[in-house]
Protein backbone atom coordinates (compact mmCIF):
# COMPACT_ATOMS: atom_id res chain seq x y z
CA UNK A 1 0.00 0.00 0.00
CA UNK A 2 2.66 2.69 1.06
CA UNK A 3 4.54 1.52 -2.20
CA UNK A 4 1.52 2.48 -4.69
CA UNK A 5 1.23 5.30 -2.25
CA UNK A 6 4.73 6.35 -2.91
CA UNK A 7 4.46 5.57 -6.98
CA UNK A 8 1.13 7.68 -7.27
CA UNK A 9 2.95 10.46 -5.64
CA UNK A 10 5.95 10.41 -7.35
CA UNK A 11 3.52 9.84 -10.48
CA UNK A 12 1.32 13.50 -9.31
CA UNK A 13 4.73 15.30 -8.84
CA UNK A 14 6.08 14.83 -12.41
CA UNK A 15 2.73 15.06 -14.18
CA UNK A 16 2.68 18.45 -12.38
CA UNK A 17 6.23 19.72 -13.25
CA UNK A 18 5.20 18.87 -17.01
CA UNK A 19 2.04 20.88 -17.06
CA UNK A 20 4.08 23.78 -15.84
CA UNK A 21 6.96 22.78 -18.66
CA UNK A 22 4.00 22.57 -21.02
CA UNK A 23 2.86 26.13 -20.50
CA UNK A 24 6.56 27.58 -21.32
CA UNK A 25 6.10 29.02 -24.84
CA UNK A 26 9.93 29.93 -25.37
CA UNK A 27 12.99 30.63 -23.13
CA UNK A 28 14.08 31.43 -20.68
CA UNK A 29 16.04 33.81 -22.24
CA UNK A 30 18.85 36.44 -20.10
CA UNK A 31 18.62 40.15 -21.91
CA UNK A 32 21.28 42.78 -20.99
CA UNK A 33 23.51 42.11 -18.20
CA UNK A 34 25.35 45.11 -16.21
CA UNK A 35 27.58 45.04 -12.75
CA UNK A 36 24.67 45.34 -10.30
CA UNK A 37 21.58 43.78 -12.11
CA UNK A 38 20.02 41.32 -15.32
CA UNK A 39 16.83 41.47 -17.18
CA UNK A 40 15.79 37.92 -17.66
CA UNK A 41 12.77 36.66 -20.14
CA UNK A 42 10.35 34.18 -20.80
CA UNK A 43 7.27 33.66 -22.91
CA UNK A 44 4.15 31.57 -21.69
CA UNK A 45 1.13 30.19 -23.99
CA UNK A 46 -1.23 31.87 -21.92
CA UNK A 47 -1.87 33.55 -19.08
CA UNK A 48 0.27 33.22 -16.11
CA UNK A 49 2.71 34.08 -13.33
CA UNK A 50 6.60 33.99 -14.26
CA UNK A 51 9.00 34.91 -11.58
CA UNK A 52 12.71 34.05 -11.18
CA UNK A 53 14.31 32.22 -8.57
CA UNK A 54 18.64 33.10 -8.15
CA UNK A 55 21.31 32.29 -6.22
CA UNK A 56 25.32 32.55 -6.03
CA UNK A 57 27.16 29.54 -7.59
CA UNK A 58 28.94 27.71 -5.19
CA UNK A 59 27.34 29.07 -2.16
CA UNK A 60 25.11 27.44 -0.32
CA UNK A 61 22.59 30.38 -0.14
CA UNK A 62 18.52 30.47 0.51
CA UNK A 63 16.90 31.31 -2.93
CA UNK A 64 16.00 34.68 -3.35
CA UNK A 65 12.82 35.24 -5.65
CA UNK A 66 12.39 38.23 -8.51
CA UNK A 67 8.91 39.77 -8.26
CA UNK A 68 6.19 37.94 -10.15
CA UNK A 69 5.32 38.90 -13.55
CA UNK A 70 1.61 37.99 -15.09
CA UNK A 71 1.60 37.38 -18.51
CA UNK A 72 -1.17 38.38 -20.62
CA UNK A 73 -1.75 38.23 -24.47
CA UNK A 74 -1.52 42.28 -24.65
CA UNK A 75 2.28 41.49 -24.67
CA UNK A 76 2.46 38.66 -26.21
CA UNK A 77 2.50 36.41 -22.92
CA UNK A 78 6.05 37.94 -22.58
CA UNK A 79 7.66 38.45 -19.24
CA UNK A 80 9.97 40.92 -19.07
CA UNK A 81 11.75 40.66 -15.12
CA UNK A 82 14.88 42.94 -13.85
CA UNK A 83 16.68 41.08 -11.14
CA UNK A 84 19.01 43.68 -9.02
CA UNK A 85 21.18 43.99 -6.30
CA UNK A 86 23.34 41.63 -7.38
CA UNK A 87 27.21 41.84 -7.06
CA UNK A 88 30.14 42.72 -9.65
CA UNK A 89 31.46 40.12 -12.13
CA UNK A 90 29.31 37.01 -9.79
CA UNK A 91 27.84 34.08 -10.99
CA UNK A 92 24.47 33.30 -10.31
CA UNK A 93 22.68 30.18 -11.08
CA UNK A 94 19.02 30.69 -11.53
CA UNK A 95 15.36 28.65 -12.15
CA UNK A 96 12.46 29.61 -13.74
CA UNK A 97 9.31 29.34 -12.11
CA UNK A 98 5.23 29.60 -14.06
CA UNK A 99 2.64 29.23 -11.60
CA UNK A 100 4.70 28.93 -8.49
CA UNK A 101 5.77 25.93 -9.63
CA UNK A 102 9.95 25.13 -11.05
CA UNK A 103 10.43 24.56 -14.77
CA UNK A 104 13.40 22.08 -14.99
CA UNK A 105 15.84 22.17 -18.16
CA UNK A 106 18.55 19.28 -19.27
CA UNK A 107 21.27 22.46 -18.95
CA UNK A 108 22.15 24.59 -16.52
CA UNK A 109 20.82 27.96 -16.46
CA UNK A 110 23.34 30.90 -14.98
CA UNK A 111 23.89 34.35 -15.57
CA UNK A 112 27.31 36.55 -14.83
CA UNK A 113 27.29 40.27 -13.89
CA UNK A 114 29.77 42.77 -15.53
CA UNK A 115 33.03 43.22 -13.40
CA UNK A 116 33.74 46.70 -12.34
CA UNK A 117 37.76 46.96 -13.80
CA UNK A 118 37.81 51.07 -14.18
CA UNK A 119 40.31 52.87 -12.27
CA UNK A 120 40.72 49.19 -10.63
CA UNK A 121 42.59 47.22 -13.18
CA UNK A 122 43.30 45.91 -16.74
CA UNK A 123 39.95 45.17 -18.15
CA UNK A 124 39.46 40.95 -18.96
CA UNK A 125 39.49 38.94 -21.66
CA UNK A 126 36.12 38.29 -23.16
CA UNK A 127 34.27 37.08 -26.07
CA UNK A 128 30.99 37.72 -27.80
CA UNK A 129 28.86 36.10 -30.98
CA UNK A 130 27.80 37.80 -33.74
CA UNK A 131 25.55 37.10 -36.77
CA UNK A 132 22.04 38.04 -39.09
CA UNK A 133 19.82 36.41 -40.89
CA UNK A 134 17.69 33.80 -38.92
CA UNK A 135 14.94 32.21 -41.73
CA UNK A 136 13.06 29.34 -39.74
CA UNK A 137 10.75 27.75 -41.96
CA UNK A 138 7.15 27.80 -41.78
CA UNK A 139 5.74 25.58 -44.63
CA UNK A 140 1.91 27.01 -44.30
CA UNK A 141 3.08 30.75 -44.96
CA UNK A 142 6.72 29.98 -46.78
CA UNK A 143 7.03 30.01 -50.60
CA UNK A 144 6.92 26.94 -52.63
CA UNK A 145 9.94 24.91 -53.48
CA UNK A 146 12.79 24.49 -52.08
CA UNK A 147 12.70 25.61 -48.33
CA UNK A 148 14.31 28.90 -47.52
CA UNK A 149 16.12 28.27 -43.78
CA UNK A 150 17.81 25.39 -42.69
CA UNK A 151 20.62 23.63 -40.64
CA UNK A 152 18.91 24.82 -37.14
CA UNK A 153 21.68 23.45 -35.40
CA UNK A 154 23.89 26.31 -35.71
CA UNK A 155 22.25 27.96 -32.87
CA UNK A 156 23.40 24.81 -30.28
CA UNK A 157 26.56 25.08 -31.22
CA UNK A 158 27.20 28.79 -31.00
CA UNK A 159 25.57 28.12 -27.03
CA UNK A 160 28.54 25.66 -26.86
CA UNK A 161 31.05 27.97 -27.42
CA UNK A 162 30.29 29.66 -24.41
CA UNK A 163 30.69 33.36 -25.41
CA UNK A 164 30.36 36.21 -22.74
CA UNK A 165 27.16 37.84 -24.84
CA UNK A 166 25.77 37.70 -28.35
CA UNK A 167 24.33 40.27 -30.75
CA UNK A 168 22.30 39.65 -33.47
CA UNK A 169 22.29 41.77 -36.45
CA UNK A 170 19.11 42.25 -37.87
CA UNK A 171 16.60 39.61 -40.01
CA UNK A 172 16.06 37.87 -37.05
CA UNK A 173 12.87 36.87 -38.11
CA UNK A 174 11.42 37.18 -41.92
CA UNK A 175 8.10 38.51 -41.55
CA UNK A 176 6.13 36.95 -44.03
CA UNK A 177 3.74 38.74 -45.89
CA UNK A 178 0.74 40.44 -44.61
CA UNK A 179 1.72 39.74 -41.58
CA UNK A 180 3.83 43.18 -41.06
CA UNK A 181 0.24 44.23 -41.52
CA UNK A 182 -0.92 43.33 -38.14
CA UNK A 183 1.01 43.24 -34.10
CA UNK A 184 -1.35 39.69 -34.31
CA UNK A 185 1.06 38.77 -37.20
CA UNK A 186 4.33 40.13 -35.83
CA UNK A 187 3.64 38.58 -32.94
CA UNK A 188 3.17 34.83 -34.47
CA UNK A 189 5.97 34.78 -36.78
CA UNK A 190 8.43 35.86 -33.71
CA UNK A 191 6.43 33.13 -31.60
CA UNK A 192 6.78 30.47 -33.66
CA UNK A 193 10.48 31.58 -34.85
CA UNK A 194 11.41 32.26 -30.83
CA UNK A 195 9.63 28.77 -30.26
CA UNK A 196 12.36 26.17 -31.87
CA UNK A 197 14.29 23.75 -29.57
CA UNK A 198 17.46 24.70 -31.51
CA UNK A 199 17.84 28.50 -29.61
CA UNK A 200 16.46 27.66 -26.16
CA UNK A 201 19.81 26.82 -24.92
CA UNK A 202 21.59 29.51 -26.35
CA UNK A 203 18.67 32.04 -24.78
CA UNK A 204 18.70 30.46 -21.27
CA UNK A 205 22.74 30.75 -21.29
CA UNK A 206 24.00 33.30 -22.80
CA UNK A 207 22.76 37.29 -22.67
CA UNK A 208 20.89 38.79 -26.03
CA UNK A 209 21.15 41.77 -27.86
CA UNK A 210 19.87 42.64 -31.20
CA UNK A 211 18.84 45.39 -33.45
CA UNK A 212 16.44 44.75 -36.52
CA UNK A 213 16.61 45.05 -40.17
CA UNK A 214 13.98 45.07 -42.97
CA UNK A 215 12.73 41.48 -42.19
CA UNK A 216 11.81 42.40 -38.74
CA UNK A 217 10.33 45.60 -39.53
CA UNK A 218 8.46 45.31 -42.42
CA UNK A 219 8.19 44.32 -45.93
CA UNK A 220 11.72 43.33 -48.03
CA UNK A 221 13.86 46.79 -47.93
CA UNK A 222 11.56 48.68 -45.85
CA UNK A 223 12.02 52.20 -44.84
CA UNK A 224 10.39 55.10 -42.71
CA UNK A 225 7.89 55.19 -45.07
CA UNK A 226 6.32 52.05 -43.55
CA UNK A 227 2.62 53.01 -42.47
CA UNK A 228 2.88 50.24 -39.28
CA UNK A 229 6.51 51.02 -38.27
CA UNK A 230 5.57 51.72 -34.13
CA UNK A 231 3.96 48.47 -34.18
CA UNK A 232 7.06 46.74 -35.31
CA UNK A 233 9.56 48.62 -32.93
CA UNK A 234 6.87 47.44 -30.02
CA UNK A 235 6.95 43.60 -30.36
CA UNK A 236 10.69 44.06 -30.93
CA UNK A 237 10.89 45.21 -27.49
CA UNK A 238 8.57 42.50 -26.36
CA UNK A 239 10.47 39.45 -27.65
CA UNK A 240 14.44 41.09 -27.02
CA UNK A 241 15.28 42.21 -23.75
CA UNK A 242 17.69 44.99 -24.72
CA UNK A 243 18.52 47.91 -22.92
CA UNK A 244 16.20 50.99 -22.62
CA UNK A 245 16.04 52.64 -26.09
CA UNK A 246 18.12 55.71 -26.05
CA UNK A 247 16.17 58.80 -24.88
CA UNK A 248 14.88 61.40 -27.51
CA UNK A 249 14.72 58.78 -30.47
CA UNK A 250 11.23 56.91 -31.63
CA UNK A 251 14.03 54.42 -33.33
CA UNK A 252 14.99 50.61 -32.06
CA UNK A 253 18.46 52.19 -31.10
CA UNK A 254 20.16 51.21 -28.18
CA UNK A 255 23.88 51.37 -26.39
CA UNK A 256 25.64 49.01 -23.71
CA UNK A 257 29.52 48.35 -22.93
CA UNK A 258 31.29 45.42 -21.44
CA UNK A 259 34.81 46.15 -20.10
CA UNK A 260 36.49 48.33 -22.83
CA UNK A 261 34.22 48.24 -25.51
CA UNK A 262 30.91 50.08 -26.44
CA UNK A 263 28.55 49.07 -28.62
CA UNK A 264 26.48 51.72 -30.56
CA UNK A 265 22.72 49.73 -31.85
CA UNK A 266 21.80 51.44 -34.65
CA UNK A 267 18.24 51.77 -36.41
CA UNK A 268 18.70 51.30 -40.34
CA UNK A 269 15.07 51.46 -40.92
CA UNK A 270 12.68 53.91 -38.53
CA UNK A 271 14.28 56.79 -40.24
CA UNK A 272 15.27 55.83 -43.63
CA UNK A 273 14.99 57.24 -46.85
CA UNK A 274 12.61 55.08 -49.81
CA UNK A 275 15.93 53.28 -51.71
CA UNK A 276 14.11 54.50 -54.80
CA UNK A 277 13.77 58.52 -53.97
CA UNK A 278 15.30 60.93 -56.40
CA UNK A 279 14.30 63.98 -55.66
CA UNK A 280 16.22 64.67 -51.94
CA UNK A 281 20.24 65.05 -51.85
CA UNK A 282 21.80 64.41 -49.44
CA UNK A 283 19.64 61.01 -48.27
CA UNK A 284 19.21 59.77 -45.08
CA UNK A 285 19.93 56.01 -43.44
CA UNK A 286 19.75 57.04 -39.96
CA UNK A 287 17.46 60.35 -39.48
CA UNK A 288 18.80 63.61 -38.90
CA UNK A 289 18.39 62.70 -34.99
CA UNK A 290 20.28 59.30 -34.69
CA UNK A 291 22.91 60.16 -36.68
CA UNK A 292 23.63 63.23 -34.21
CA UNK A 293 23.50 61.19 -31.11
CA UNK A 294 25.55 58.19 -32.55
CA UNK A 295 28.65 61.23 -33.65
CA UNK A 296 27.88 62.84 -29.49
CA UNK A 297 28.14 58.82 -28.51
CA UNK A 298 31.25 58.59 -30.34
CA UNK A 299 33.59 61.09 -29.20
CA UNK A 300 32.01 60.82 -25.74
CA UNK A 301 33.18 57.08 -25.41
CA UNK A 302 36.37 56.52 -23.30
CA UNK A 303 35.76 53.08 -24.78
CA UNK A 304 38.74 51.50 -26.11
CA UNK A 305 37.48 49.61 -28.92
CA UNK A 306 34.00 51.06 -30.56
CA UNK A 307 31.88 48.88 -32.46
CA UNK A 308 28.92 50.30 -34.17
CA UNK A 309 25.99 47.30 -35.22
CA UNK A 310 23.85 48.30 -38.12
CA UNK A 311 21.94 46.33 -40.79
CA UNK A 312 23.45 46.41 -44.33
CA UNK A 313 27.24 46.79 -45.23
CA UNK A 314 29.01 50.38 -44.06
CA UNK A 315 32.11 50.22 -46.14
CA UNK A 316 31.68 48.13 -49.20
CA UNK A 317 31.86 49.77 -52.15
CA UNK A 318 30.16 48.61 -54.60
CA UNK A 319 26.68 49.69 -55.43
CA UNK A 320 24.82 46.70 -54.91
CA UNK A 321 21.63 45.82 -53.39
CA UNK A 322 21.79 47.71 -49.97
CA UNK A 323 24.70 48.84 -49.34
CA UNK A 324 25.50 52.39 -47.51
CA UNK A 325 26.97 53.03 -50.95
CA UNK A 326 24.01 52.13 -52.95
CA UNK A 327 20.71 54.21 -53.44
CA UNK A 328 22.20 57.40 -52.78
CA UNK A 329 23.04 57.28 -49.25
CA UNK A 330 27.11 57.55 -50.51
CA UNK A 331 26.98 61.20 -48.90
CA UNK A 332 26.10 60.08 -45.68
CA UNK A 333 28.01 57.44 -45.90
CA UNK A 334 31.38 59.51 -46.27
CA UNK A 335 30.10 62.29 -44.24
CA UNK A 336 30.22 59.57 -41.13
CA UNK A 337 33.51 58.55 -41.88
CA UNK A 338 34.57 62.12 -42.33
CA UNK A 339 33.76 62.79 -38.78
CA UNK A 340 35.70 59.96 -37.85
CA UNK A 341 38.76 61.11 -39.46
CA UNK A 342 38.23 64.38 -37.95
CA UNK A 343 37.59 63.57 -34.41
CA UNK A 344 40.62 61.31 -35.14
CA UNK A 345 38.76 58.15 -33.27
CA UNK A 346 40.52 55.14 -33.00
CA UNK A 347 39.51 51.42 -33.09
CA UNK A 348 35.93 51.91 -35.35
CA UNK A 349 34.57 48.67 -35.91
CA UNK A 350 31.40 48.62 -37.85
CA UNK A 351 29.49 45.13 -36.90
CA UNK A 352 27.25 44.41 -40.11
CA UNK A 353 24.92 42.15 -41.97
CA UNK A 354 21.92 41.87 -44.20
CA UNK A 355 24.44 40.83 -46.94
CA UNK A 356 23.76 36.87 -46.77
CA UNK A 357 27.36 36.63 -46.96
CA UNK A 358 30.56 37.17 -44.38
CA UNK A 359 33.70 39.46 -45.44
CA UNK A 360 36.20 42.11 -44.33
CA UNK A 361 36.10 45.37 -45.31
CA UNK A 362 38.75 47.84 -44.17
CA UNK A 363 39.58 51.39 -44.79
CA UNK A 364 42.89 52.47 -44.71
CA UNK A 365 44.10 55.83 -45.87
CA UNK A 366 47.82 55.98 -44.04
CA UNK A 367 49.31 56.54 -41.02
CA UNK A 368 47.55 59.99 -41.02
CA UNK A 369 43.88 58.79 -40.21
CA UNK A 370 42.64 55.96 -38.51
CA UNK A 371 42.05 52.74 -39.90
CA UNK A 372 37.74 51.21 -40.06
CA UNK A 373 36.56 48.06 -40.16
CA UNK A 374 33.58 46.17 -41.25
CA UNK A 375 33.19 43.07 -40.33
CA UNK A 376 30.29 41.21 -41.88
CA UNK A 377 28.45 38.38 -40.60
CA UNK A 378 25.85 36.55 -42.51
CA UNK A 379 23.84 34.45 -42.66
CA UNK A 380 22.98 32.24 -39.72
CA UNK A 381 20.08 29.74 -41.14
CA UNK A 382 18.58 31.99 -44.38
CA UNK A 383 19.99 31.34 -47.92
CA UNK A 384 23.88 31.71 -48.77
CA UNK A 385 24.42 34.50 -51.32
CA UNK A 386 26.77 31.82 -53.99
CA UNK A 387 27.32 34.83 -56.10
CA UNK A 388 29.38 37.06 -53.87
CA UNK A 389 32.90 36.80 -55.42
CA UNK A 390 31.88 38.73 -58.62
CA UNK A 391 30.97 41.48 -56.38
CA UNK A 392 33.73 44.75 -56.56
CA UNK A 393 34.11 45.46 -52.73
CA UNK A 394 37.63 47.54 -53.51
CA UNK A 395 37.76 47.55 -49.64
CA UNK A 396 37.21 43.43 -49.29
CA UNK A 397 40.57 42.03 -47.45
CA UNK A 398 41.81 39.28 -49.39
CA UNK A 399 40.24 35.82 -48.36
CA UNK A 400 37.91 36.48 -45.97
CA UNK A 401 35.11 35.91 -48.24
CA UNK A 402 32.72 32.79 -46.87
CA UNK A 403 29.65 32.11 -49.03
CA UNK A 404 27.88 29.85 -46.28
CA UNK A 405 26.06 29.52 -43.19
CA UNK A 406 28.02 30.43 -40.61
CA UNK A 407 28.57 32.51 -37.78
CA UNK A 408 31.50 34.81 -35.43
CA UNK A 409 33.14 34.90 -32.30
CA UNK A 410 35.38 37.96 -31.40
CA UNK A 411 37.69 37.73 -28.68
CA UNK A 412 38.92 40.83 -27.27
CA UNK A 413 42.19 39.85 -25.47
CA UNK A 414 45.53 40.92 -23.98
CA UNK A 415 46.77 44.07 -21.95
CA UNK A 416 48.01 47.05 -22.69
CA UNK A 417 49.09 48.43 -26.43
CA UNK A 418 48.88 44.48 -27.45
CA UNK A 419 44.98 43.95 -26.73
CA UNK A 420 43.35 42.87 -30.07
CA UNK A 421 40.63 41.32 -31.66
CA UNK A 422 40.57 37.32 -32.56
CA UNK A 423 37.71 36.51 -35.24
CA UNK A 424 36.48 33.01 -35.40
CA UNK A 425 34.58 32.18 -38.25
CA UNK A 426 32.95 28.99 -37.83
CA UNK A 427 30.17 27.18 -39.95
CA UNK A 428 26.51 25.41 -38.82
CA UNK A 429 28.30 22.57 -37.27
CA UNK A 430 30.70 24.79 -35.17
CA UNK A 431 33.86 23.81 -36.91
CA UNK A 432 36.65 26.29 -37.54
CA UNK A 433 36.23 28.05 -41.22
CA UNK A 434 38.97 30.32 -40.57
CA UNK A 435 39.76 33.27 -38.32
CA UNK A 436 41.33 37.35 -38.73
CA UNK A 437 43.17 39.20 -35.95
CA UNK A 438 42.76 43.35 -35.83
CA UNK A 439 45.42 45.19 -33.49
CA UNK A 440 44.47 48.13 -31.94
CA UNK A 441 45.35 51.66 -32.95
CA UNK A 442 48.03 51.99 -29.98
CA UNK A 443 47.60 55.39 -28.67
CA UNK A 444 44.60 54.63 -26.95
CA UNK A 445 44.70 56.08 -23.45
CA UNK A 446 43.47 53.61 -20.82
CA UNK A 447 41.46 54.58 -17.62
CA UNK A 448 44.19 55.60 -15.11
CA UNK A 449 45.02 53.01 -12.45
CA UNK A 450 43.94 54.18 -9.18
CA UNK A 451 46.21 56.46 -7.30
CA UNK A 452 48.37 55.07 -4.45
CA UNK A 453 47.84 56.36 -1.10
CA UNK A 454 50.05 58.44 0.60
CA UNK A 455 51.84 56.79 3.99
CA UNK A 456 50.97 58.83 7.37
Amino acid sequence: MKKTLFILGFLFIINHLTAQKKLLQSGPMIGRVNKIDVQLWAQTKKPASVQFAYWEKGKNQTKKFSEKVHTTKKDAYTAHIVIDGLKPGTTYKYQLYINGKKVSFSYPLSFKTQEVWAYHHAPSDFKFAFGSGAYINDPVFDRAGRPYGGNYEIYQNIALKKPDFMIWDGDNVYLRQNEWDSKSGMIYRYTHDWSIPEKQQLFATVPQYAILDDHDFGPNDSDGSFWNKDAAIEVFNLFWANPKPVSGLKSATYQFSYNDAEFFLLDNRYYRDPNNLTTKDPKTMLGKEQLEWLKKALVFSKARFKFIVMGGQFLNTARNFETYSNHGFDKERLDIIDFIYKEKLKNVIFLTGDRHMTEISLLDNGNKYPKIWDITVSPFTSGPNTHAENEPNRLRVPGTLIMQRNFAIFKITGKGKARHIKIDFYDQKGQLIKSFVIKQDIDYQPYPQPRKRYKK
